[in-house]
């Protein structure tokens, strides 16, 4: 994945809070992220991904649990970042600019393809390490990334894709981390939209509302890369930087994530989607590049 050199990133929609101490949640949004309850079943790590976005939609009413927002950490974005990632030329060589350059682009796709009675309202992206607080609670580097819409808000602990590779055997490459950016956005987008609200207390279970509400994250991360060149951000996608994305949306299959913690697969405790399902609807949104195309709570079969 290439980004164009001459692109002006704006680090002013990046927080950046790594090496700052963070205390705990509040309320019971806080309580539940803390506890883990709703993704210990696939152990710690890299599950972040494939249970907490569920956790963290289902925070913000689904679970009926208050969220009182936390205490502001420090200056949106950073000097240093802001210092440093100035042009696309940047994000092709440092991973902090790259992580910048994949947000701006995915909120200027959804900029411009939103509107009417649900127009896109920009989402910060806030670098952490170890341990963050939340309008949705307290979180760990554990969980992974995750959106919440509380404060409407995407978290990353970048180390999460060293992991990806080391831990799962991911291949890697630049468009494997930002499909992860824009599956977090595609959050967001479900969030403004509404299509959070149709997961309810269908929270697990391999038709349940929050699969189809992760599939639907991974067909709005395709849409954006059909989509990607024409923000101004990027300049090429390759095939193989398509065959990456969705090797890391294999990898973090619900089956696949079963068969290697628990030694079984366990298709009433889906979340996610097996590694099968989220391949297909990421090729959806990139084949068809219609966000359209991603009404997984419609769809007969996923």
């Amino acid at each position: 994945m290439d980004f164009d050199d001459d692109a002006q990133l704006d680090t002013s929609q990046i927080q950046d809070r790594r090496g700052r101490s963070s205390g705990g949640g509040r309320g019971n949004a806080g309580a539940m992220m803390a506890g883990g309850a709703a993704y210990k079943v696939f152990g710690g790590g890299i599950t972040g991904l494939i249970a907490m976005g569920v956790v963290i939609f289902l925070m913000s009413g689904g679970l009926g649990g208050s969220a009182d927002p936390q205490p502001a950490q420090g200056q949106a974005a950073g000097t240093d970042l802001a210092a440093t990632c100035r042009t696309g030329a940047d994000a092709d060589t440092i991973p902090e600019c790259r992580i910048v350059a994949a947000v701006n682009s995915v909120q200027a796709y959804w900029a411009s393809a939103l509107g009417g009675s649900a127009p896109y309202r920009r989402a910060d992206t806030v670098f952490f390490t170890d341990r963050v607080d939340t309008a949705c609670g307290s979180a760990t580097s554990d969980v992974g990334p995750f959106y919440c819409p509380a404060d409407e808000t995407v978290y990353l602990d970048l180390g999460f894709f060293d992991q990806l590779r080391s831990d799962f055997g991911a291949q890697g490459g630049t468009f494997a981390e930002t499909y992860v950016i824009a599956h977090e956005y595609g959050h967001h987008v479900q969030h403004l939209v509404g299509f959070d609200q149709e997961v309810g207390q269908d929270r697990q279970g391999p038709t349940s509302g929050a699969v189809r509400l992760e599939l639907q994250a991974d067909c709005f991360a395709g849409v954006w890369a059909r989509n990607a060149v024409r923000t101004g951000f990027v300049e090429s996608l390759t095939q193989a930087d398509i065959a990456d994305g969705l090797d890391a949306a294999s990898v973090i299959g619900d089956d696949r994530i079963q068969q290697r913690t628990a030694g079984r697969v366990i298709p009433e405790q889906f979340t996610h989607g097996t590694s099968a399902q989220r391949q297909k609807w990421l090729t959806t949104g990139y084949t068809t590049g219609d966000p359209n195309r991603c009404d997984t709570f419609s769809a007969a079969r996923l």
